[in-house]
């Protein structure tokens, strides 16, 4: 497991571009907390100590067979199949009633397992998720934390976001959806973790259902293509991402690289890019990511469908 985006950790593996793998992802709390009774604290889970930056271990890097800086790799996630359960926490000092005295209740420590049923397909992949006895929904399982190995920096799996990807936790990373990132080494150097079993949009006190899974993936290089942020591509749209501060900022960005990406690809002109994303009512904003931390950005997507970009 690796808590780190950074070029210099050996590949666990080679794959070749068009060649389906299989990732196996630990959850967030890096298999900690399993019970009720374990609850988020430091006693429980050393990595929650004040001062120290943990949690969301990775699997990776995995180098990409003739991927080079200044290519673009296309990520499509074939399966997710996520554990039986997965955990939800309320940390003590994380979400934006940490110090509430109305609401004494969600200050925590407190544990929730959510049990994880399997679907029509015999796997977790299409099942349920039970909260309680009486809140059963579907799982609507995703990759919360993807991205390559940055070009100079080394940043944490829990605050690192940019560019290269991160720790962004987008609900559309899922299963037929294909995400785009620059590579800024050779090989690119993917990490995958923290896989989502469901979550709400912007994962209001910071952990959503955070559960063990098995990935199947499939990396495709795209030479000479840089973009300015991520992108991704689900079956009958297209999304733009942006992580930024404050949230405007984050919307902003995504808007103005959703504008270029139906400019130069798609072959929209600019003034009608433009009022699409005003005017139109299927362009739809999203707030996937809205952590009340002052050590991580917020994170926004554009999407708008495919239908109006033929």
């Amino acid at each position: 497991m690796e808590f780190h985006f950074d070029k210099r950790i050996t590949p666990i593996l080679r794959v070749k571009p068009g060649e389906t793998f299989e990732v196996e992802t630990e959850d967030a709390y890096g298999g900690l907390i399993r019970t009720h009774d374990r609850l988020p604290i430091p006693e429980h889970v050393p990595g929650l100590r004040p001062g120290t930056l943990w949690g969301n271990p990775m699997a990776g890097p995995i180098f990409v067979e003739g991927a080079r800086r200044g290519d673009l790799i296309a990520i499509r996630i074939e399966k997710i199949v996520v554990d039986a359960q997965g955990v939800t926490c309320i940390e003590p000092g994380l979400g934006p009633l940490q110090d509430s005295n109305r609401w004494s209740d969600y200050r925590g420590p407190y544990t929730h397992i959510i049990r994880h049923l399997a679907g029509p397909s015999g796997t977790t992949r299409d099942g349920k998720g039970v909260l309680t006895d009486r809140v059963v929904w579907d799982l609507k399982p995703f990759i919360g934390t993807i991205g390559v190995a940055p070009e100079h920096e080394v940043v944490s799996s829990v605050t690192g976001q940019g560019p290269w990807g991160g720790n962004i936790d987008c609900r559309d990373i899922k299963e037929r959806s294909k995400l785009y990132l620059n590579s800024y080494q050779d090989g690119g150097l993917l990490f995958v973790g923290d896989v989502h079993a469901s979550q709400a949009d912007t994962e209001f006190y910071g952990v959503a259902d955070e559960t063990r899974a098995e990935l199947t993936l499939t990396c495709e290089v795209i030479e000479n293509k840089w973009i300015p942020n991520p992108r991704l591509e689900k079956e009958d749209s297209i999304i733009t991402l942006c992580s930024s501060r404050p949230l405007e900022d984050a919307v902003t960005g995504a808007m103005l690289d959703m504008m270029e990406w139906m400019v130069t690809e798609y072959g929209i002109g600019q003034r009608e890019a433009y009022m699409h994303l005003t005017v139109n009512p299927d362009v739809r904003i999203h707030v996937y990511q809205m952590v009340n931390t002052p050590r991580m950005a917020f994170t926004a997507g554009v999407e708008i469908p495919k239908t109006y970009l033929s």
